[in-house]
Order: structure tokens, then C-alpha cells, then sequence
């Protein structure tokens, strides 16, 4: 219980210099540039209709009709209270690979439990410090803030680094543009061996 406490400090003072770092390089870099209204529709085609980025980036509800995104947490990520003890971490067993939490932003498997991001434009929490650049190096590399931590499964960037900088740069333009939502998105767990 401490341990996961002392963890979750860590996480937030972590989210907070990344958010303060990313203000201070948004002010040099070409955060401040201005996107027209087709760079911006253009960038919600290609993350709604291309990426499916909603399938694993909001949170899901229970419908009559099955799990349906909760448009009103829309791109927020997984939710920082989160339950996911019952996830399995690290080797399956059986025919499994992977898991799913019920809002559909929980993965866990051999890798351990990988949380989806906050893409919302929030800037203490989401993406709202980040510059173009960044967010075109962290689908590129596979890697957070484009040079941190690995990107982990289920996100497809393997494939979505082949897309042009211009998408990139469109879908960018489109994250930035939509309503920002303050969500501390859980760490990683690392697998159990």
C-alpha cells in the first residue's frame, strides 16, 4: 500500500515537471503555430475514422449494444482510479495473450499492464505541452515525449510511423483542438518474473 502511494507521488511529480518542461520548450518551439480549419478536420478524420485512436484512448461504458466509448471523456486515457489488480501481469497461461479492462484502457500481458495515454489537450495532464515536433518523434521512435519511456502494446505505432509528417502533423492539430481533460493516466506496471 505505501509502496503504491510512494509510486503514484512519484507519478504526478513526474507528470508535473514534464508539464512544466513542456511549457517552458512550447514557448521556443512551434507550438505556437496556428492550424487552419481543414489541417484541423483533416487531423479528426484521420484519429477518428483511420487511427480508431477512440477504441483504446476513451473510456468505454457498457451499452445495450456493447462497450461504447464515453464521448465526454473523449482521448482522456485510462482513468487515474483505474482498478486493475486483476489484470494479469507478466507470462499468460493458456491460449491468452492479453487483457482488457472493462473501460477498454487497461492492456495487461507478458509486457505487464500498459495504460492508454491522455491525448486530450490538457497541459498538466494530456498532451497540451507537447509541440508538433514531440508527438511526431513519440509515434516515430515508440517512445513517450518522443525520447522517454517505450510506447507499449497495444498502440500500434509501428505502423502509424509510417504515416507522413504531414498527417502527423494533422492529427496534432486535431488532438489540440478538442476538449482538454484533466486525467493522471496510471504508470506502467512492469511484469512479474
Amino acid at each position: 500500500m505505501l509502496a503504491t502511494k510512494c509510486a503514484m507521488a512519484m507519478l504526478v511529480a513526474v507528470v508535473l515537471l514534464f508539464a512544466v518542461i513542456g511549457a517552458t520548450n512550447k514557448s521556443k518551439n512551434s507550438a505556437t503555430k496556428k492550424y487552419s480549419a481543414a489541417e484541423i478536420k483533416r487531423g479528426g478524420y484521420i484519429i477518428n475514422a483511420v487511427g480508431a485512436c477512440n477504441d483504446c484512448h476513451t473510456p468505454h461504458v457498457m451499452t445495450p449494444q456493447g462497450p461504447a466509448p464515453d464521448m465526454s471523456r473523449m482521448l482522456s486515457g485510462a482513468p487515474e482510479n483505474e482498478m486493475v489488480a486483476d489484470l494479469p501481469v507478466g507470462n499468460t497461461s493458456g491460449s491468452w495473450m492479453a487483457a482488457v479492462s472493462a473501460d477498454m484502457t487497461a492492456w495487461g500481458g507478458p509486457w505487464g499492464v500498459s495504460f492508454s495515454a491522455n491525448l486530450s489537450p490538457d497541459s498538466a495532464t494530456g498532451i497540451g505541452s507537447w509541440t508538433e515536433s514531440m508527438f511526431i518523434a513519440a509515434i516515430r521512435n515508440g517512445k513517450y515525449w518522443g525520447s522517454g519511456r517505450d510506447l507499449l502494446p497495444p498502440m500500434p505505432w509501428q505502423t502509424y510511423r509510417n504515416m507522413s509528417d504531414n498527417d502527423l502533423g494533422e492529427m496534432f492539430a486535431y488532438l489540440q483542438s478538442i476538449k482538454p481533460v484533466k486525467n493522471v493516466v496510471p504508470a506502467p506496471i512492469p511484469p512479474k518474473h
